[in-house]
Formats: structure tokens, sequence, C-alpha cells
């Protein structure tokens, strides 16, 4: 089984817009092919951003915690004092991205999911290796397809 850790706009992609870039995470995790897991750090700027305006498309209260609801049906919630790995992870050039790596890192992830320049830009750079790779749904969908 996968393990994967995804970032805020791919959870909006796939529970906000639907997305069908998203739809092969969806049926990974429906057919027990794919966990995903999310920590408090993640899961809390997940929670502010559905309260962002959107025009059309911005979520009144009951329609942001019936996503939150969702997103709590389909993830793993880490335990924040769990111990993390001793790997020290490269510094994300967005400060706001690096609790994705650490996510991705404290539950052992396979990838990271994301379409963030910064964070796949992190996955690409030299001198420190990862212990995941950083991939777009896209990609993680093309993996997937060719492993099954």
């Amino acid at each position: 089984m996968l393990r994967l850790a995804l970032d805020t706009n791919v959870w909006l992609d796939w529970l906000v817009f639907e997305d069908p870039s998203a739809q092969p995470l969806a049926a990974a995790v429906k057919t027990g092919r794919a966990a995903i897991h999310i920590d408090p750090a993640c899961e809390a700027e997940f929670v502010r951003v559905l309260a962002y305006e959107r025009g059309k498309r911005t979520l009144d209260a009951a329609a942001q915690a019936a996503c939150h609801a969702h997103m709590c049906t389909i993830v793993h919630i880490l335990d924040p004092s769990a111990a993390h790995p001793a790997m020290r992870l490269p510094d994300c050039r967005d400060p706001e991205d690096q609790k994705f790596l650490e996510l991705a890192r404290a539950c052992g992830a396979d990838f990271l999911v994301s379409r963030d320049r910064a964070l796949l830009e992190t996955g690409h750079r030299k001198g420190r290796p990862l212990p995941f790779a950083i991939v777009t749904p896209a990609a993680l969908a093309r993996r997937m397809q060719a492993t099954a």
C-alpha cells in the first residue's frame, strides 16, 4: 500500500473543485491501494483555506464543515507527539510549505503529492536526498498505472 501525503491544493482539487486529476487518488484510496496521512498542522491549514473567498466557489460554513468531515473519513491522522525520523530535511523555498515535507517524513510517505512549484523544486534539488518523492497528481497517476 502506498503511503501518501497531500498538500492543501491537492485536497482542494479533490474535495472542493472535483478536479479530474484527483480522481486516481480517490480510486487508489477506495481500493486500498493507498493510504493518505495528515498531521494537525496540515489539517489546520486545510480548514483555514476552506474559508477563503473563491467567488462562485466560496464555501459556506456548512459546506466547509462537510468538506472537512469528508477529509477526516479518508485520512490517517498522525499523532503530533510521534517521534520523527532523525533525517534532516532540506528547507523549502516557501517556509509555509515546509510542514508538508515534515508530514511526508513523519508518516513515512512514499510520495508527497503537490502541484506547488516550491515543493516540486525541493524534490529535485541535489545535495540532500529525500526519503520520499514529490510528484504531481498526474505523475502519481502515471506511476500507479505503470505498476497496476
